[in-house]
């Protein structure tokens, strides 16, 4: 489980640092920073892809994402006696994520390339530094690997920090060019349990989605992030997973109706029985709401539970009925999975709320910054460049 979440120069987050537990809700008013801290989850997960430079140039580069205030808020600034100014800078500028969990903490740190006349790259952002240790908070002492520039640095088992990578590209992660089973195992373990974050914030649901058309099915464990395959997955439930959670869900969001799977030349479809009805509805018929409860069911209740399951704004074209009966479902995935759901629905935070073990924040925007309300930081500890 992740103990800590930091960010720090993404977008409007200057500096966050929150502690989570097995259910964690994030909400605020538009513009209060929810999507910028679901996305920093995200770039996390495109480190261990190796894919984070590629994301940030899809956001527009790394000038385009980092945090556009002040290095620091004065005193005056903050009371209103002067404008909101730049002032001279002291640190570098970056852009750094990390967390920690029960076993290990990584941290990355990127930053602006020097420029390259030779080079038309000269926009993509560089990785600067990078941090793997054991524990909750980085020290030196519990640094079991970290990365200065292009030299990566492994603690062995007597001891020594040897390099294992004197010239790493700067666009390339130890993550993904040192985890090795002999070297660094643990940094190959955290890879992949970081490769197994699931993320679910685009089940399309219009008339042209592709979780509306028959698909052929095959056994699958893991909905796909735009719910192409649901009634595959949903069937795998039936078969190896947990059929009765499976069955209640359904009859708690729309009592008296159940979902079949029908086959025909191999594609698979779901098929819904209602109440009064002659004939079940095909998923071409549904509606957007019982679409998208069935597609977040299937994806809550899967026999593969992730370590870490992100849902951003699951209440999208849900009837405010759907609300309860899905923060119930997050609730039983959450005894399995660690979820972080972020969500302005009011109602479906105030059911989560009354979860126990639930780390709850409210996000808010002052002087352009996105701030929570104080709260008892954890322990927490950049890597050096």
């Amino acid at each position: 489980m992740i103990l800590t979440l930091a960010i720090s120069g993404y977008r409007s987050i200057r500096e966050l640092i929150l502690p989570l537990e097995k259910l964690t809700v994030v909400t605020g008013a538009n513009g209060s920073g929810k999507s910028s801290l679901y996305r920093a989850i995200r770039l996390l997960a495109d480190v261990a892809q190796g894919r984070v430079i590629s994301a940030l140039a899809r956001e527009g580069g790394l000038e385009s994402t980092l945090w556009a205030g002040p290095e620091a808020f004065s005193r005056e600034m903050k009371s209103g006696d002067v404008p909101v100014q730049g002032t001279v800078r002291r640190k570098r500028v970056s852009l750094k994520l990390g967390f920690a969990d029960e076993d290990f903490g990584y941290a990355i740190d990127l930053g602006l390339p020097q420029r390259d006349k030779m080079s038309m790259f000269n926009a993509d952002p560089e990785i600067k530094a990078e941090a793997f240790w054991i524990g909750e908070s980085l020290r030196r002492s519990n640094e079991i690997a970290s990365r200065s520039g292009a030299n990566v640095q492994v603690l062995s088992e007597q001891g020594a920090r040897n390099s294992v990578i004197r010239n790493l590209a700067n666009f390339d992660s130890m993550m993904t060019h040192a985890a090795d089973p002999k070297s660094a195992p643990e940094l190959l373990v955290l890879r992949e349990r970081m490769r197994s974050w699931r993320f679910y914030d685009h089940l399309r649901t219009d008339q042209d989605a592709a979780s509306r058309m028959p698909q052929i099915g095959t056994r699958t464990p893991t909905l796909a992030s735009n719910g192409a395959d649901i009634a595959a997955a949903f069937q795998t439930i039936r078969e190896i997973g947990n059929p009765d959670a499976l069955n209640e869900a359904i009859e708690d969001a729309f009592p008296g109706s159940s979902v079949d799977v029908s086959v025909n030349n191999g594609l698979f479809e779901l098929a819904m029985h209602q109440k009064g009805l002659l004939r079940p509805l095909r998923t071409a018929e549904l509606s957007d709401g019982t679409l998208r409860y069935l597609l977040l069911t299937v994806a809550l209740l899967t026999p593969r539970p992730a370590p870490l399951v992100v849902l951003n704004e699951p209440e999208t074209s849900l009837h405010p009925s759907l609300l309860e009966p899905l923060s119930r479902l997050i609730a039983k995935a959450a005894e399995r999975s660690q979820v972080i759901v972020v969500s302005h629905a009011g109602r479906l935070v105030d059911a989560l709320n009354q979860q126990a073990g639930i780390a709850s924040y409210e996000l808010h925007k002052e002087l352009g910054e996105t701030v929570i309300d104080p709260i008892e930081q954890p322990a927490w500890n950049w890597p050096n460049r």
